[in-house]
């Protein structure tokens, strides 16, 4: 037999063995199968019917618990239901018993109101009887004095005007005086201690400066070819330069410092270069007025310094250094400044204030001074623009606008720094003023003392320091003396400006002459 036909035999025969074998492993595997499903679906219906007897008994039981549980919400609910109406009960039972009482409690209100009626209308007529009597009794009396009741009212409150006149007069003239004499004493203990403790240096400032020259020829190259030079001078400072026959000087004129000081400079320093022309002029002056705007906030610096005061502005510390250059009859107000708030640190100490406060309000009390030329208004109004302005404290601000009385003082402060400005400005040598306005004030004060009703004559003596007033003694009495007085301290105070204070004494004389022949 061939090769390939046993191969292909054999072939054959392993085709056949492998279908065979295929053949019966799916019959295997499907009886296996069904087997299993057959176990499966027993154990299936075994479940369910486990899960429906399962689920019976728990509704059973479901259904008792709900029975149980209505029953118990049954018993609650009747159990409240009783209370409910037991307290339902009481609750009527306390209101029949509360309306019985209100019913008793109207009735005898009834009654009260009744018995308050009738006692009204008894009181009434005793009151109607009484008026009568009150009628008849005040006829009798008129009757009696010849006077009616309109007459008599007068004479009595005529009489009780006259003696509160006279208790209040003897009340205001005994406390005026404790107090003063209580007040004079500690015023005077503090100034005392305030000047031993501050010994200022007073120098009037003069209008005129001069300068001096290195011989007399410097002159005619001051006034220059026609005088153009001292032309140039004063027309680029606005001081008058006086050339006379003083050897080797000229005197400068202005009543504005800061002007006679940068003419002294340009001056001085023209003098020293030797080159004197016009533009040299106007270029010097320019350069020495620069130099002058150093100069004042140098001493602004100083000046705060000196005092021992912080935290001011630098426009204001600029503002104090142009005080160096500003003059109130004749005083410096720089000087007069620093010695205000040194005093005012003084007496601040003495009674307990706060003395850096103090200090800061006596340095800037004059403030507006240096503006007062530029602006409108007076110098403490500008000086309380500048310090709101420049947020300062209001205490501080206060002082400057009372301390020249402007408005009330309110504050301890207010009256330390109006102190101490007067012992400044009033202390001797401090201050000049003009002929003509010094005899002008002793008028206004003469005038004002005369203008009130009953003053026959006044004389304002000690320098204005203080003003006699004689009154006519058959129109004014004693008592209306001490408020007089009063008024015309008032008045002073209102419309005159003065340093220092004013002694107002009011003279109430009687005299008897008889002649013996």
């Amino acid at each position: 037999m061939p090769i390939w036909a046993t191969i292909l035999i054999a072939l054959i025969a392993a085709a056949l063995s492998a279908a065979a074998f295929f053949y019966f492993g799916q019959q295997h595997r499907r009886k296996t199968a069904e087997a299993k499903i057959g176990s499966a679906e027993e154990e299936a219906v075994r479940i369910v019917n486990d899960a429906v007897k399962s689920a019976e008994q728990k509704r059973k039981e479901t259904l008792v618990e709900a029975k149980d549980e209505v029953f118990r919400l049954k018993a609650e609910a009747d159990k409240e239901i009783k209370d409910r109406r037991s307290e339902l009960g009481r609750q009527e039972r306390r209101l029949d018993q509360k309306e019985e009482a209100l019913e008793r409690k109207i009735q005898n209100a009834e009654q009260k109101e009744e018995e308050l009626r009738k006692r009204s209308e008894l009181v009434e007529a005793r009151l109607d009887e009484l008026e009568q009597m009150k009628a008849r009794q005040l006829e009798k009396l008129e009757a009696i004095a010849a006077l009616s009741q309109e007459d008599a009212k007068h004479l009595l409150l005529s009489r009780v005007d006259e003696q509160l006149v006279h208790e209040k007069a003897m009340r205001m003239a005994a406390f005026e005086a404790q107090t003063k004499d209580e007040a004079d004493q500690m015023a005077r203990e503090l100034i005392s201690q305030a000047l031993a403790r501050c010994a200022a240096d007073h120098s009037s400032e003069a209008t005129v400066t001069v300068v001096p020259l290195p011989s007399d020829e410097m002159k005619g190259r001051i006034i220059g070819r026609e005088g153009r030079n001292i032309r140039a001078l004063e027309t680029a400072t606005g001081v008058e330069l006086i050339i006379d026959d003083t050897p080797e000087a000229i005197t400068l004129s202005s009543f504005d410092q800061v002007r006679r000081e940068v003419a002294r400079m340009a001056l001085e320093r023209l003098i020293t270069d030797g080159r004197i022309h016009p533009a040299r002029i106007e270029e010097t002056v320019d350069k020495c007025r620069r130099e002058l705007e150093l100069t004042m906030k140098r001493e602004g610096e100083r000046a705060v310094m000196d005092v021992g005061v912080h935290g001011i502005h630098p426009d204001v510390v600029k503002l104090l250094g142009r005080l160096r250059f500003r003059t109130s009859y004749g005083q410096n107000v720089l000087n007069h400044s620093l010695e205000v708030a040194y005093l005012s640190g003084i007496m601040a100490a003495e009674l307990g204030l706060n003395v850096q406060q103090a200090r800061r309000a006596g340095l800037l009390h004059d403030i507006g001074k240096s503006l007062n030329h530029e602006i409108e208004g007076s110098h403490v109004q500008i000086g309380v623009d500048i310090a709101k302005k420049y947020k300062e404290n209001p205490a501080v601000i206060h002082a400057i606008e009372a301390h020249h009385g402007d408005v009330e003082p309110k504050t301890p402060l207010a009256f330390v720094v109006m102190a101490a400005d007067a012992i400044s400005a009033a202390r001797p040598g401090a201050r000049r003023e003009n002929l003509e306005s010094y005899i002008k004030r002793l008028e206004n004060l003469e005038e004002i003392s005369c203008s009130f009703e009953g003053v026959e004559t006044a004389f304002a003596v000690q320098a204005g320091r203080e003003v006699r007033i004689m009154v006519k003694p058959e129109v004014i009495n004693d008592d209306q003396l001490i408020l007089l007085a009063h008024a015309i301290t008032r008045k002073i105070e209102e419309e005159l400006d003065y340093p220092g204070q004013i002694k107002v004494n009011v003279i109430r004389e009687n005299r008897a002459v008889e002649y013996a022949k």
